[in-house]
């Protein structure tokens, strides 16, 4: 064998060896994100709405909680390495959903942008609207059917389906359903039942795993027929602890309840986020157990400040008659000739009397 034929024959040796050592998992991964799944994170706004999405380093934000919420979404959205929203969805033009969205869309990157053919004539809406065509955005208004990709999931627009709800701005919520694989996560805003049951004429099949319930749980939405359709294993209700509205209404939790469905509240529970793999579904937290209806919490906790102000107030002393009253004296001191006492024998004890007036 001649030298020729010896150097060629080891060079083929090296290009083999080379080529031998680059596996697959050498190779350049299809996403550099290193995250694979679907995440779903209901972040606790207080009395608002606000989702982040995230699938194979490709995110999603559905609402932005209040006007006084705009920092903290900046802020969770950072902490969860955001640096673009591929899909921003403004639900409905009420304060609570999109007040925070022009801080979001200010400091992140965005791409489509989606928000109902509805125009409003508030300061929120504006404040949005400005920052969209500041950062030289374009908006884009649903189209039912249509969907969009966020990296391997699919995400469809299912309402609103027409603009004939008169003043209701609840109804022209948008509404999609997020699918990764077998696992499908449904939103519908605030829409009622007016829109619900447009939304199930429209022949989209609204089967899910996780529903958020509509308009923070109210009795107003999540209807009976829709729930039916939508037969979820799951329910998210984001909601406000105490809020002036009762939400989650008691119709919808025995509902629930009733069909065995597993519920999950920002009231109760702070942020809540669901994890698939695009079968097996798992969440952050156990589901909630207390079964309470927000008029019950709210009501709870009014007899506890009326309690906890009883207790403040306790006896009440006039420091000039040095003389001592309950609180439901019609004699009262002014405030800067009060002095407080935790019982009688306190106030005897300093050498105060009681009033004769007192019914106490």
């Amino acid at each position: 064998m001649n030298r020729k034929n010896i150097i060629r024959i080891l060079l083929m040796i090296m290009l083999c060896l080379f080529l031998g050592g680059c596996s697959e998992e050498d190779a350049e991964p299809a996403s550099t994100s290193g995250k694979s799944g679907l995440s779903v994170h209901y972040v606790d706004v207080g009395q608002g709405d606000c989702t982040l999405i995230e699938c194979g380093g490709h995110y999603m934000l559905i609402d932005a909680g209040n006007n006084n919420k705009g920092t903290a979404v900046k802020s969770y959205l950072e902490s969860q390495k955001v640096k673009k929203l591929d899909l921003v969805i403004g639900t409905h033009g009420d304060a609570d959903h999109i007040g925070g969205l022009d801080v979001a869309i200010y400091n992140f990157d965005c791409g489509t942008i989606i928000m109902p053919d509805r125009k409003r004539d508030t300061k929120t809406y504006r404040d949005v609207i400005d920052t969209i065509e500041q950062k030289n955005y374009k908006l884009t208004y649903p189209k039912v059917g249509k969907t969009y990709s966020l990296g391997d999931a699919k995400v469809q627009i299912i309402a609103p389906c027409n603009y004939e709800y008169g003043n209701n701005e609840n109804n022209y919520s948008v509404g999609v359903l997020v699918t990764y694989g077998e696992s499908t996560f449904l939103f519908a805003g605030d829409a009622e039942e007016e829109a619900e049951e447009d939304i199930l004429k429209n022949g989209i099949d609204i089967d899910c795993d996780v529903f958020k319930a509509s308009h923070h749980g109210s009795r107003t939405a999540n209807s009976e027929p829709f729930l039916d359709a939508a037969l979820p294993e799951y329910v998210v209700i984001s909601c406000g602890e105490g809020n002036d509205y009762g939400h989650p209404h008691s119709e919808l939790l025995n509902e629930l309840r009733s069909r065995g469905v597993k519920v999950f509240r920002t009231d109760e529970q702070g942020t809540v986020v669901a994890t698939t793999d695009g079968k097996t579904i798992t969440f952050n937290m156990s589901p909630s157990e207390s079964w309470l209806s927000g008029e019950q919490v709210k009501s709870d906790k009014e007899l506890s400040d009326e309690k906890d102000t009883e207790e403040e107030i306790g006896i009440i002393g006039n420091k000039t008659s040095k003389k001592y009253h309950t609180k439901n004296c019609g004699s009262l001191p002014m405030e800067e000739n009060r002095v407080y006492f935790d019982s009688e024998k306190e106030a005897k004890k300093a050498g105060y009397e009681k009033c004769g007036k007192c019914n106490g």
